[in-house]
């Protein structure tokens, strides 16, 4: 597919209705068809693995041209700068979420930039570090034990920010490492309780998430299953 090919498909699926919804999510793209992700999907598909395309959805500035580029943008075309540029302009959860799970951790910059950007200022350039561990602890499955407890440090020094997309991220880059195995179960457990004892209600409400789910029984039972199987 052609940029303005996709611009007139992205124009007919468009539900203005939709926007409203959207908002009550965090969804608050300055500029949206709010076309639904599965669609989106969908004329990915056709469009195909593109550098330049995506370079270009990705100026157009709206969510849904944003979130194609991440979807059809080739990996191993991405530069650091690439990376560092499109995650400055990051203003809401979803896309930042979408290109760090779709796109920013099939870079072979992936575990740099979570060291380069969990010391950002910015709000959503922040939370794309902890959105990366979390991405890669999922996806990244032949990664030693040591790629991900590495983060610890990451997720305890950044537990007392209580900006509410920052916390989640880090609640979620906890408990996707402590799901990944036992031992590291074992180990992002120990985590959490430290940082429970943390004198920030950002951290107890990170550290007793996590606790909750990284302890439930439902998780230690997948977890054990996954260790009889290996």
């Amino acid at each position: 597919m052609e940029y303005d090919e996709i611009i007139r498909e992205l124009e007919v699926l468009s539900s203005p209705q939709d926007v409203e919804g959207m908002a009550r999510f965090g969804i608050n793209p300055q500029k949206t068809y709010a076309v639904r992700i599965p669609e989106l999907r969908k004329i990915a598909k056709k469009a195909g693995k593109n550098h330049k395309l995506a370079l270009r959805l990705w100026g157009a500035g709206y969510r849904e041209t944003r979130i194609l580029a991440c979807m059809i943008e080739d990996p191993k075309q991405v530069t650091s700068d690439q990376m560092d540029l499109w995650a400055v302009e990051f203003d809401y959860w979803e896309i930042c979420d979408q290109c760090c799970m779709k796109l920013f951790r099939l870079t072979p910059f992936a575990y740099q930039k979570i060291f380069q950007w969990s010391e950002s200022e910015e709000e959503f350039k922040k939370r794309a570090a902890f959105a990366l561990i979390a991405a890669l602890a999922v996806h990244d499955k032949n990664a030693p034990d040591e790629k991900f407890e590495q983060f610890f440090p990451l997720i305890i020094k950044e537990s007392t920010d209580d900006r509410t997309y920052v916390k989640k991220a880090v609640n979620w880059a906890l408990r996707h490492i402590g799901k990944k195995n036992t031992s590291l179960n074992k180990k992002a457990i120990v985590v959490a309780s430290e940082i429970k004892k943390m004198d920030s209600k950002s951290a107890k409400w990170i550290a007793s998430d996590a606790l909750r789910e990284l302890k439930s029984e439902k998780v230690q039972e997948r977890l054990y299953k996954r260790s009889q199987s290996i």
